[in-house]
């Protein structure tokens, strides 16, 4: 992600903390992204850089007049305002948002740490199951379908906010199911000024290591660490840690990966 595009994209984050986030705002966000996934005549006319300001205030407002809330149509405003690079990059961006309204009234209701967690497991599900896996990632099946699916799964047995997350990265915003959550539980983290780091062992992590490794992570970041940990017995002991791009290895394997790869 280039630094214009990051600054854009935290710019319209503080135009949605500005406002009341609320399950409203984040449906009727969602809903706008619908409609620009299936209109790409509407993206188009919407992000181009060659028509006026005006007229696109002028189109907005015929389309979307007082059916919206004053705080979703404050974030549609400030977003269809933005050049974006890509008549698609609108849309990501609005999502985005409808997701951080989620996130947000769950964080208001005191069940973030909740949903965080059922997120992060419920993907992990769905990597560890190849039906299921396929399922969801199947681009012929018709997204609401696959939606449903996922809706049916979590119903009854995790957080609504879990399961509307859930069932809206199926849409694979970010390449993949597994991508767009891990985006998910990025901006989750960020609500919090925490840092979000994947942490992959082979045995699952006593509650003393998992509060020592968070600490010192948390030294070296200088902001606190949320931890999501993945077992994987084929790293071979040790532990390694992703946070955002940078990858610290410190697992038997990674060792002696890098050991062959020098005797190469």
């Amino acid at each position: 992600m280039s630094n214009l595009l990051q600054t854009r994209l935290s710019e319209l984050d503080g135009v949605l903390d500005s406002v009341q986030a609320t399950p409203q705002v984040a449906d009727e966000l969602f809903a706008v992204v619908d409609l620009l996934d299936r209109q790409p005549a509407l993206r188009r006319a919407l992000t181009d850089p060659g028509a006026d300001s005006g007229a696109r205030e002028g189109l907005l407002q015929a389309l979307f007049g007082h059916r919206l809330s004053e705080a979703a149509t404050t974030v549609l405003r400030a977003a269809a305002g933005e050049r974006w690079g890509t008549p698609s990059g609108l849309a990501a961006a609005l999502e985005r948002q409808a997701v951080r309204a989620v996130l947000s009234t769950a964080q208001q209701a005191g069940a973030l740490d909740t949903v965080e967690d059922e997120l992060f497991r419920f993907e992990r599900l769905v990597a560890g199951d190849a039906g299921l896996r396929a399922a969801i990632g199947d681009r012929t099946a018709p997204l609401e379908a696959r939606r449903r699916l996922v809706g049916d799964l979590l119903t009854g047995r995790a957080d609504a906010a879990t399961g509307m997350l859930a069932a809206r990265a199926v849409g694979a915003r970010e390449r993949s199911f597994e991508l767009t959550v891990a985006g998910y539980l990025t901006l989750a983290a960020a609500l919090r000024q925490r840092a979000l780091a994947k942490v992959v062992v082979a045995r699952p992590l006593t509650p003393e290591q998992h509060d020592r490794l968070a600490a010192v992570l948390s030294r070296q970041l200088g902001r606190e660490v949320s931890l999501q940990v993945v077992i994987d017995p084929e790293v071979i002991g040790g532990v390694q840690v992703t946070v955002g791009d940078e990858i610290i290895e410190g697992t038997v394997a990674g060792r002696l990966h890098d050991a062959r790869r020098q005797l190469a």
